[in-house]
């Protein structure tokens, strides 16, 4: 049995093993094979299906409810000032412009991406990537390096706070722990943050906390996605499949609806001096 060596296929969601008949395994051989041009296009189909359903749904049904003046936390000093900087003059249909606005291309649609951020990891990575281990989102064999990684994903570079360091640390020890359990070793290495977005030198102090201070590693934006799926350009890919999406987008008319009625209300006519 000494001369045996043992295959190890690995397809990125499950492994084929050819093993003796008789006796352990000895010194296996890794042999990887990166995500497919058709897993990948995949991929990417779910990525643009997620952000025309999700992002862009929530973001038309949220830009709706401006017409409403109780949505805003209006500073009576402030609103009529940003009226007249924005466009100028002060009246009611500038006020509501520069209430709607922000909220339109910031607040409301920033909110809600990092909201939903977490259906984009359950329905699209941990549908081909999905660990079993609690507190792991994904699993996934690193095409850089070829061992398995255990990974939490978020979302950008700046999008943790100091108790998710400890969060993160704790669920990373518990697997390796699990790991133990089992007998089925989990390298320290191989505990790591992948960040969707971001490239190096982005990445916030908490970040570099979980990096310096625990030694996890950080596969961020387009390190991440050439570790997932084997195909350094994917990263690009991803965000012209986001922007394809995008270019469908066009909401001018719904925000010029909402400014309109949001002019015609008591509480904005009166932050313009106007009569009710």
């Amino acid at each position: 049995m000494s001369n045996v060596v043992v295959v190890v296929i690995v397809f990125q969601v499950e492994c084929v093993a050819i093993a003796p008949v008789k006796g352990k395994w000895r010194h296996p051989i890794l042999v990887f094979f990166p995500v497919t041009a058709i897993e990948r296009a995949r991929i990417l189909k779910q990525v643009k299906d997620w952000f025309r359903q999700t992002i862009a749904a929530n973001h038309v049904e949220n830009t709706r409810k401006l017409a409403d003046p109780g949505e805003f936390n209006i500073n009576p000093f402030l609103a009529p000032y940003l009226a007249a900087f924005l466009t100028g003059g002060l009246s009611s249909g500038a006020v509501a412009r520069a209430l709607v606005y922000p909220r339109v291309l910031g607040t409301s649609i920033t909110t809600s991406f990092g909201t939903n951020m977490q259906n984009f990891i359950s329905d699209v990575l941990k549908n081909s990537f999905g660990s079993m281990v609690a507190g792991i989102d994904i699993e996934f064999v690193d095409t850089v390096d070829g061992r398995r990684k255990y990974c939490q994903v978020k979302l950008g570079p700046n999008t943790i706070n100091r108790d998710d360091v400890d969060s993160i640390h704790g669920h990373f020890k518990a697997a390796r722990n699990l790991g133990k359990t089992n007998k089925v070793p989990v390298a320290h290495g191989d505990l790591v943050v992948g960040i969707l977005y971001g490239g190096p030198g982005e990445e916030s102090g908490h970040y570099r906390k979980l990096r310096d201070d625990h030694d996890y590693p950080l596969y961020i934006g387009a390190d991440f996605w050439h570790r997932l799926t084997g195909h350094p350009p994917f990263y690009d890919e991803l965000r012209h499949s986001i922007a394809e999406v995008a270019a469908e987008a066009n909401g001018a008319e719904l925000v010029e609806e909402v400014i309109a009625a949001l002019a015609q209300t008591a509480e904005v006519k009166r932050l313009a001096g106007e009569d009710v």
